[in-house]
């Protein structure tokens, strides 16, 4: 069943049925002040911080997701009434026509019921605090209306999400609310300035422009009544708020407007919400009295954002593709590079920080959008970097460089509920690194002096050579890499001394990867210590070989996790994708080992982690058995890996299998099947059930995962072929044998390039001829030197 259409043109995705199988998501905001919205208007607000800035309260793990930013309508002739979204009122759909436009940090509602159309835009300004809901009401009718609006959001009570949630017996008496003029003010803790979390005190308002405030409400059990819900609030059914204010209760904010519209007049309201005292929420108030400035927020909301996105675009045969490449992909991983995995309508804000590797891997989702803007943020993450090499587990979001604690203290592991170390943190930094060294061509980078997370600096040469040294100082009875508290799967802990041969692969990519940079550098030294330690590596994972498969790591005890002789867990993904995106496996091993995949775990909606679940023969430390068959880390589609698989399957010049791969696991081609999917059919979850479940290909956890970064690697690297390195850029696209080609634009270090991929022979990859405007050059590589700033490339794949 389909809901709704991508629109390319507009960068938008529209949804034109509102009863979705699950609210379907939208992101407002910036790092300072965060928004969420779904199509019918539920969602939250916070400060900096979804755990300790909430400012609008939600309920997490329901359909109905309530509440959220709701506007009412009342005809006061008839006594009906409705809301500007088809939810929280749900009048029938077949009288109440909805359409929800989801764009780049801006949504848009428009809904026809009983002769009335309205028009609300939801958003937060660029770089402001605040958010702002502009609502257009228009009477459609032959005859005059008078109507009634009601703005209504539901404070929280507490900037912090549970105290405000459990500790009732404290949050209910800290707050009162005040009408000043044109809004709601709510004050927390006045007395002594400070809420719960310790937060300096400010106020919260919600006020209106553009008509008279004729009622109010700041007590929510006011204005929805007694034994009501949203659906049908007391004060909008009777059609006068009545001036109730909170004092020891709950809070909200509710502004009632009357109208009286003549045919085909329309009103336009300006509701604003943000944290400010009241002096400042009016000079915020005022400054939307000015004609036209909500359109003008609009356009340079949409002029950033899609000036970003232009950064990259692709036109190929595969709408999918297109959708999820040049937009909605593109634009996830712009949010996961902002949120992390903070807050979501599942993540409920409380995890405070950055993952280390969370945030790393999310970093190269936007390298190709935007060099500089990633780089700020992998100094940042090298700067969470400890001195002895490894990351922190948890960057705290006011993370202090040169003076945190580490997992080494106690107070940290107080702090932040992380007790040790993770295998793999700082092992991401070096493909984030390479690629943003190659995107920007800023070889000077890697002389960067940058600080450690508990003291002391070195050059970002010296940061990796040091990750390095972390996981050679940490090798298990086999040489290599100790899995510590857990590699990149959390629920796969082989004790402290067991070995994980995905960090090995990783490890060995790392020790390619500073062996070039030792090299163009003229360390020999160095050079010499890689090459002896990646050879030792090499024939310690040369012995992980298990006939058509890389075994999965070796148990602190000695047992082998992933054999092909185990009754369960006996195949998993990330071993075979990661022997070849390393470049360890022979030719042989990884076609081999990346047939078996596709044989063993493949399925309609993308390839499982592992296979057979675990069930009756798991170990004390395979933590994902405790999942149902199928689900999350045990036997799930997760939705991260599939990213490195499509990558693996396109270094090896298989095109149809990578697209293959990019279609079962896309949001975009499951658009006509919304019911099985149930999560928006625009942005990747975190994982889907397989085919064990009884509801196969529904996926789950939407937004902020890190497939959103992987995919678009293994799309723009592996199946566009665009792998920047320092020098230039090389061209080696992997794509369906039925293409006759597709075309790129794309900025590269201040030049732009027209890239033309022609595909006569229809074959999956290589590359036959490559010219730069009109001269012809060998192989698949173009020198950044011989770039112009309009650049025509056409290449032959044959």
């Amino acid at each position: 069943m389909q809901y709704g259409y991508f629109d390319l043109a507009n960068k938008e995705y529209v949804i034109t049925r509102p009863d979705t199988p699950a609210p379907w998501a939208n992101y407002l905001g910036d790092p300072e002040y965060g928004a969420m919205i779904s199509n019918n208007a539920c969602g939250y607000s916070f400060v900096k911080s979804g755990a300790n800035g909430r400012i609008s309260r939600f309920r997490f793990n329901s359909n109905m997701a309530l509440p959220g930013r709701y506007i009412y309508i009342r005809d006061n002739d008839t006594a009906d009434y409705w809301s500007a979204s088809w939810q929280p009122v749900g009048k029938p759909l077949d009288q109440y026509k909805s359409v929800c436009r989801h764009g780049t940090a801006y949504t848009i509602m428009t809904a026809d019921y009983a002769s009335v159309h309205s028009e609300t835009t939801y958003y937060v300004p660029y770089h402001q605090t605040y958010e702002v809901w502009r609502t257009k009401i228009t009477n459609t009718s032959d005859k005059p209306r008078k109507l009634s609006v009601f703005g209504f959001v539901e404070f929280t009570n507490d900037n912090n999400y549970e105290q405000d949630q459990v500790n009732l017996q404290y949050t209910l008496f800290i707050t009162r609310t005040s009408f000043e003029e044109n809004r709601i003010i709510q004050h927390i803790n006045e007395n002594s300035g400070k809420d719960a979390s310790g937060s300096n005190h400010k106020e919260r308002f919600f006020g209106m422009v553009g008509a008279p405030v004729s009622g109010w409400n700041g007590n929510l059990d006011s204005f929805i009544g007694p034994y009501r819900t949203y659906s049908n609030p007391i004060a909008v059914e009777q059609g006068k708020c009545d001036g109730s204010m909170n004092y020891n209760s709950n809070a909200c904010g509710a502004l009632q407007s009357d109208l009286e519209l003549t045919p085909g007049e329309t009103a336009e309201l300006i509701y604003i919400l943000g944290q400010r005292n009241s002096a400042e929420a009016a000079t915020i108030l005022d400054t939307y009295k000015t004609l036209g400035k909500v359109d003008a927020e609009i356009a340079e909301l949409k002029n950033f954002w899609h000036k970003e996105l232009s950064n990259f675009q692709v036109n190929t045969p595969s709408p999918e593709f297109n959708n999820m490449i040049n937009v909605w992909n593109a634009y996830q991983c712009f949010i996961t590079f902002i949120w992390s995995r903070a807050a979501s309508f599942v993540y409920c804000g409380l995890r405070n920080g950055y993952g280390y590797r969370d945030t790393v891997q999310d970093i190269q989702g936007i390298i190709h959008l935007d060099p500089e803007m990633a780089a700020d943020k992998i100094r940042f993450m090298l700067s969470a970097q400890v001195d002895n090499g490894g990351g922190l587990p948890l960057v705290k979001f006011n993370h202090n460089a040169g003076h945190e604690n580490t997992p080494d203290d106690p107070e940290y592991v107080k702090e932040t509920g992380h007790p040790s170390y993770r295998a793999d943190d700082a092992l991401w930094l070096f493909p984030t690194i390479v690629k943003y060294i190659g995107e920007s061509g800023n070889k000077a980078f890697l002389d960067e002096v940058i600080v450690y997370a508990n003291g002391g600096e070195a050059t970002v040469y010296d940061h990796l050579k040091n990750a390095i040294r972390f996981s050679m100082e940490r090798l298990g009875a086999h040489d290599m890499p100790a899995g510590l508290h857990a590699d990149w799967n959390d629920c796969l802990r082989m004790g402290a001394k067991g070995e994980s041969t995905f960090v090995a692969f990783q490890l060995y990519y790392a020790m390619r990867v500073i062996r070039d940079m030792a090299q163009q550098r003229g360390d020999s030294d160095y050079v010499a210590y890689i090459d002896d330690i990646q050879a030792k590596l090499g024939a310690s994972l040369e012995k992980c070989w298990d006939g058509d498969r890389f075994i999965r790591g070796i148990r602190e005890d000695g047992v082998v996790v992933g054999a092909k002789k185990d009754p369960e867990a006996s195949m998993w993904l990330n071993p075979q994708s990661w022997a070849v995106i390393s470049g360890f496996a022979s030719k042989d091993q990884a076609e081999q080992s990346m047939e078996s995949v596709h044989r063993i775990l493949n399925t309609p909606y993308g390839i499982k982690l592992l296979d057979p679940p675990y069930r009756a023969h798991y170990f004390d430390g395979a933590l994902m058995h405790i999942f149902n068959p199928d689900t999350k880390e045990n036997g799930g589609i997760f939705s991260q890996s599939q990213g490195w698989a499509i990558l693996a399957e396109s270094l090896l010049g298989h095109g149809n299998r990578a697209f293959e791969y990019f279609m079962e696991s896309s949001p975009a081609a499951m658009n006509d099947r919304a019911e099985i999917r149930v999560m928006e059919p625009y942005v990747h979850g975190q994982f889907t059930e397989s085919t064990a479940s009884p509801y196969a290909g529904r996926s789950h956890v939407h937004w902020l995962t890190g497939t959103a970064s992987t995919v678009m690697v293994g799309c723009v690297e592996g199946i566009c072929g665009m792998r920047p390195n320092a020098d230039g850029l090389v061209i080696s696209p992997s794509i369906p044998s039925s293409w006759d080609g597709f075309t790129i634009e794309k900025n590269f270090r201040g030049k732009h390039l027209s890239i033309r991929v022609e595909n006569p022979s229809h074959v999956q990859s290589g590359v036959k001829s490559l010219t730069l405007n009109g001269k012809e050059l060998s192989g698949d590589f173009v020198p950044a030197a011989e770039l112009k700033d309009q650049n025509e490339i056409t290449v032959v794949l044959g």
